[in-house]
């Protein structure tokens, strides 16, 4: 046991639990039960000192003799060192015990990072949405085969890839036709996003949504919007993805541009992934296909024709490996305990004590 590794071992635990520790913000719900047993161990010392002391009173002969000391002999100055092991252990006894109170901090705030993005997927439920698309790997259990469902399938594969990676991504849920509607707004809780996904792909669901037509338009301003409601424009790692049959009335008949269509993400600095599903022979000829990529690459993202599910899966795997980057977290808590720092240094002084005192002549010599 090496008492220089411990010290550093000790320094560097120390260091990293303790950053960011106030104690004036400290509560010690259990601070009673902590003096409890801290005056019930040190009454436990004094009596078993104070019987050691009776015992070798009435012991018998219990000296040493000793050869007489020269006069030039004198006491080294650094005698009282012998005590430092001792001076280790009774360092860590007020650690010891603030850790037995359980202290907690009230209320918390720290900036985390994070590996991942924040994300929002946007699903097209137009009636529109309910052309025939064979999709048997992402949709073996939807009750037909059909465009909506297969995009719901597609989203949720994503999400669990994106759960499967090392990323924590903040996701939002967005279901769109002639009104967009935040179904889920940003969270990390990733289950409760495919609660949702699997709430809005549910056959009675999807029949009952009112908006019959497709203004994709909207649904990114929605985005937007949530995104400037979590106050999320300024900070990098935001896209948007969009799963839609690219079939949008207004802008073939409304005057609107495809650029208009997605000047709010470009001016937010939000790329936008398009995985436009469709198995019309004339898709892609009202609305071309050059214009939305043109567009959409403008933004940042990436425009996807998918008229096969192979091409819906390339989609979401290109996406995935496009997402990579962190994301900074705001994270507020309360009553979080704090006793591991004031554990690990009680630990951490007693073993050091221990270590000196078993390893280290010097601390082990008479008098």
């Amino acid at each position: 046991m090496d008492p220089v590794a411990i010290a550093a071992a000790i320094g560097v635990a120390a260091g990293e639990t303790w950053r960011g520790l106030r104690i004036d913000g400290l509560v010690l719900p259990m601070r009673d039960r902590a003096l409890l047993i801290v005056s019930a161990l040190a009454g436990l010392a004094l009596a078993m000192a104070i019987a050691r002391r009776l015992l070798a009173a009435v012991g018998g002969r219990s000296g040493v003799a000793l050869p007489a000391l020269l006069a030039w002999a004198r006491p080294s100055p650094f005698s009282m060192v012998r005590h430092g092991a001792l001076a280790l252990f009774v360092a860590g006894v007020p650690f010891f015990a603030v850790a037995l109170a359980d202290p907690q901090s009230t209320l918390t705030r720290e900036e985390v990072t994070h590996p991942g993005r924040r994300i929002s997927l946007l699903i097209d439920a137009s009636s529109s949405m309910i052309a025939p698309f064979t999709a048997r790997t992402l949709t073996m259990n939807a009750p037909i085969d059909a465009t909506f469902f297969a995009t719901v399938a597609a989203a949720e594969s994503f999400v669990r890839r994106r759960m499967d990676g090392p990323y924590r991504d903040l996701m939002a849920l967005i279901e769109f036709g002639d009104e967009a509607y935040v179904i889920t707004p940003f969270t990390s809780d990733h289950n409760n996003i495919l609660l949702s996904l699997s709430l809005i792909g549910d056959w009675t669901e999807w029949m009952s949504f009112p908006d019959q037509g497709t203004t994709i338009a909207r649904a990114i301003d929605q985005s937007v919007q949530l995104y400037k409601a979590f106050d999320f424009l300024d900070a990098a790692g935001n896209l948007m993805v969009v799963f839609s049959d690219g079939e949008d009335a207004q802008v073939a008949a409304g005057g609107r541009t495809i650029t208009e269509v997605l000047d709010g993400a470009r001016a937010s600095s939000i790329p936008v992934y398009f995985i436009r599903t469709n198995t019309n022979p004339g898709a892609g000829r009202v609305l071309p296909d050059a214009l939305w990529r043109a567009a959409v690459e403008r933004t940042g993202g990436r425009f996807y024709a998918a008229a096969d599910e192979a091409t819906i899966i390339r989609a979401i795997e290109e996406i995935d490996l496009a997402s990579a980057g962190a994301i900074s977290i705001r994270q507020y808590s309360t009553r979080e305990p704090r006793f591991p720092p004031f554990a690990i240094v009680a630990a951490g002084l007693w073993s050091l004590a221990l270590g000196l005192k078993l390893t280290v002549p010097w601390f082990s010599r008479f008098p």
